[in-house]
């Protein structure tokens, strides 16, 4: 079952929303609900960076080389 949520844009929103679902084809409700999608991922990785960007400075690996030397 959806959920209908009312969202309030600023006229410059509105108006960059609309000429992109027009310029797409796509629907105003399926942009938001993948740019709401993609926060929500973005917001959720950038967490899990800040839990273990220290504990992986701490053990040492500093680099995307370090990361593959320790798990191979």
């Amino acid at each position: 079952m959806r959920t209908i949520v009312s969202v309030s844009l600023p006229p410059d929103l509105a108006a960059e929303l609309n000429r992109l679902a027009r310029k797409t084809g796509r629907t105003k409700s399926d942009i938001l609900k993948e740019s709401f999608s993609a926060y929500l991922w973005e917001t959720q990785f950038r967490a899990l960076q800040r839990y273990y960007l220290p504990r992986a400075k701490k053990a040492g690996l500093l680099t995307e080389e370090d990361v593959l030397r320790a798990v191979s």
